[in-house]
């Protein structure tokens, strides 16, 4: 069952944000910008309204899934790290004691709460109604190209997704303790997926098992790429490659094989539209290149829009709603300055 976001929770603390959590934080500023109600009425058709526990406060899972792209964190490291970054806390409408959600919470979110949403429009129409009520845009003109984005599965075999991930795994574990070579399983040998899938299952419940090593970032953040690419594309992974992705070409000697993203801006940098489509269609023509060149830039090294981070064009249309919306708002807080 649905139920809308309370203000903060009476709490003996609440005072250490006003202490921890600057004004100039982006992420207060964030707050204090967006009015983030609108996600209520976008996405009450996918819960029931007046049966049942009632659900995770939509709201906060929308704000996870925004830190998720802001910061390029996985699931479990965005969870575990709004434990105690009070700045998320914060941005979250959490008390600082308040327990975080489940990181298996945010993929259900994902697949059941933001399906049947025409989210890239919305999205970035709310960036817009934002940037127009500061007085931020002022041009008429309107600059038009695209941006593409590798699939997550490239080319290459589910399968060998799992070993290239597994193997990075091996690596940074040898690097940390290579006593532990000799206890990790057998290598899988074979062309069968689900064996593999098994592998990396069986490799994972062994380092997890020897407890602190699991706490190494450099071993902390190839552990749960791994697993969330299980947990997370399970089903991709058991049906092949990433079928919607298809070849294109950045120029005439140089090809990708994913999606691309046709995008319209103002002189200002504000984007104001969006299409998300496979590869091969053709580009749009930009008489003002390096301006829409700079925001494909901060799309794709700054919030990971290189690189698709599920299979599948709904999956990309969702990583670019976000995406966009996050640069949206930064590039607002910047010219509001």
């Amino acid at each position: 069952m649905i139920q809308r976001q309370e203000t903060l929770v009476l709490s003996p603390y609440l005072e250490l944000y006003n202490l921890v959590v600057p004004k100039n934080n982006m992420l207060r500023q964030i707050n204090e910008l967006v009015d983030f109600s609108f996600v209520y009425e976008e996405l009450k058709e996918n819960y029931c309204l007046y049966n049942g526990r009632n659900a995770i406060d939509p709201i906060r899972m929308f704000k996870y899934l925004l830190l998720k792209t802001i910061f390029q964190l996985s699931d479990e490291d965005i969870v575990e790290r709004s434990k105690y970054d009070m700045s998320f806390k914060y941005f979250l409408g959490m008390a600082p004691e308040d327990p975080v959600v489940d990181s298996s919470s945010l993929t259900k979110f994902r697949k059941l709460r933001l399906k049947n949403l025409n989210l890239l429009d919305l999205l970035i129409q709310k960036t817009v109604e934002i940037a127009l009520e500061k007085g931020i845009i002022q041009s008429q003109a309107i600059i038009v190209d695209s941006t593409h984005t590798k699939a997550r599965y490239n080319q290459r075999s589910p399968r060998e997704i799992l070993q290239d991930r597994s193997r990075k795994l091996r690596k940074a574990v040898y690097k940390a303790d290579e006593s532990l070579k000799d206890q990790l399983p057998t290598k899988n040998t074979n062309d069968v997926l689900e064996d593999e899938i098994a592998y990396c299952q069986g490799l994972i419940g062994v380092i997890e098992a020897k407890g602190g090593i699991c706490a190494l970032p450099k071993i902390k953040e190839p552990l749960n790429l791994l697993k969330e690419t299980i947990t997370d594309d399970l089903e991709h992974l058991r049906i092949s490659e990433d079928q919607d992705a298809m070849v294109g070409h950045k120029s005439a000697n140089s090809s990708f094989f994913g999606y691309k993203t046709h995008i319209a801006m103002t002189e200002e940098r504000m984007i104001t539209a969006a299409v998300v489509t496979t590869g091969e269609k053709n580009d749009g023509k930009s008489k003002e290149r390096y301006k829409i060149e700079a925001r494909n830039s901060e799309l794709k090294h700054r919030h990971g829009y290189d690189v698709a981070s599920s299979s599948g064009l709904v999956g990309m249309e969702l990583q670019g709603a976000i995406a966009i919306f996050t640069v949206n708002l930064k590039r607002i807080l910047k010219l509001m300055k």
